[in-house]
């Protein structure tokens, strides 16, 4: 079993996660329980500062906020001198209620409202990645109204398929992101972006998928892009001075998963950059990546707890954990494959195949298939790496199940970041119509259980 960041084994045999006992965590903040290490996020950030700094040119790394977005991990991520991409409106204002810098936030996403295109024009940020010729009038039209400029980048489909899941491949032309190369509609985008008062464009962004293994993918969406570069210069006389090649590198859930380094990640894009701005005559523009998965995904650990075990002999053994689908939906949305630790026995030895169960009321709400691991006893602690990108952020109330609580750990210190919900929280937004009222509510109804 692979461990990652500063996760180890204590004298007790119990994981250890920066610094801090499992056991203790489950014990003081109950579980479901996510973790995050804030070492590895750190050492992640300053990893693609570092990388992408050695390149030829200007760079900016702009984390991906959709991946995993609290006010304390804004903080982090401003802390660590990097910008953060937003999807959503929720996103913009948690980054703005964090503090974050608004002249380092870029608001991305296939259908912005025109309320949060407000919010972003009104917070003053520093780019609106804009994705259609829709979006293109409404965001002129609400910047006109609010009499600003905003400064765009135009996200563009370059037509390459990424080996990924079909659900997390974004740059092939078929997609519900961005303007097209090939039919014509992102050169006819930037004409209409050159007409506007109410926006100045400044350059071109794509995203060609998520959880990316091959780099030669990231090598010809750059050499596309740079061909349109060329030729929007060409007919229109644009200058593209940023170009954002998005995110999408992957990382290492279990034993066949091959990710290749933030390094040779870095390497790979700025020398497909800097050789094809050499061919094409063209100015190399600054360079900008999203990392979402790659700084977050590895930081973060859910820990649970056994509770029933049922054998089927002959069949398999049902081990099940006190979460599932609703605080990990990535098993049940794309077959993803994950490894799990005994984290308050690790000296006792694997002998036998269990495979872990939710606890939601779905056949499909399982976590992990054929998984070695020792006898398992009610009351055992399951840590589970790799769960810090898309887990969270992707979390769900179905069966009317409590998100989990997550920490933030570091030398030996433990800090609550988000609180667990509680069952008053699920309530907080119902409404009973006056005509279902009842003259007297069950006696039950308020007691705390």
């Amino acid at each position: 079993m692979h461990l990652y960041g500063t996760m180890r084994f204590n004298s007790k045999g119990h994981l250890e996660i920066g610094g801090c006992d499992t056991v203790d965590l489950a014990r003081d903040f109950g579980t479901p329980l996510y973790i995050l290490d804030e070492a590895e996020i750190r050492g992640k950030c300053q990893l693609y500062r570092s990388s992408f700094g050695k390149g030829p040119g200007e760079s900016e790394i702009v984390y991906a906020g959709k991946t995993l977005m609290t006010m304390a991990v804004a903080r982090l991520i401003e802390e660590e001198g990097l910008s953060l991409d937003v999807v959503s409106g929720g996103e913009l204002y948690t980054a703005l209620a964090a503090g974050f810098p608004v002249e380092r936030l870029y608001f991305n996403g296939n259908n912005k409202s025109r309320e949060e295109l407000r919010m972003a024009v009104k917070a003053g940020i520093r780019r609106v990645i804009v994705d259609n010729i829709s979006e293109l009038h409404l965001l002129d039209e609400v910047a006109r109204e609010l009499h600003s400029n905003m400064k765009i980048l135009l996200r563009v489909t370059p037509g390459v398929e990424a080996h990924t899941h079909e659900y997390i491949q974004t740059g092939q032309l078929d997609s519900k992101f961005g303007v097209g190369l090939a039919n014509g509609q992102a050169l006819a985008a930037v004409r209409e972006a050159l007409g506007k008062s109410g926006v100045t464009l400044v350059g071109f962004q794509c995203h060609i998928g998520s959880q990316i293994f091959n780099l030669d993918s990231y090598r010809a969406a750059a050499g596309l892009m740079l061909d349109f570069i060329a030729k929007a210069a060409r007919e229109t006389g644009f200058t593209c001075r940023e170009l954002d090649m998005g995110g999408g590198l992957g990382i290492r859930y279990n034993d066949q998963d091959t990710p290749a380094g933030v390094e040779d990640y870095a390497a790979a894009l700025w020398d497909a950059v800097e050789a094809g701005c050499q061919t094409r005559g063209l100015k190399p523009p600054k360079l900008l990546v999203e990392p979402g998965r790659s700084i977050m995904g590895e930081a973060g650990t859910t820990l649970y707890t056994v509770g029933s075990i049922k054998d089927e002999p002959g069949i398999r053994k049902y081990v099940a954990i006190d979460g599932g689908m609703t605080d990990n939906p990535r098993v049940a949305l794309y077959g993803a494959v994950y490894e799990a630790i005994l984290a308050n026995r690790s000296a006792a030895g694997s002998s036998e195949l269990v495979n872990i169960a939710g606890k939601c009321c779905e056949s499909g709400d399982m976590l992990i298939w054929d998984l070695p691991l020792p006898s398992m006893h009610r009351g055992d602690l399951l840590a589970v790496p790799c769960t810090g990108a898309y887990n969270y952020s992707m979390s769900s109330n179905y069966n009317r199940l409590l998100r989990p609580a997550m920490v933030l750990v570091n030398d030996g210190e433990a800090h609550l970041i988000v609180k667990r919900e509680t069952y008053d929280d699920l309530l907080r937004n119902d409404i009973i119509p006056e005509r279902l009222e009842r003259q007297t509510r069950p006696k039950s109804m308020g007691v705390a259980l």
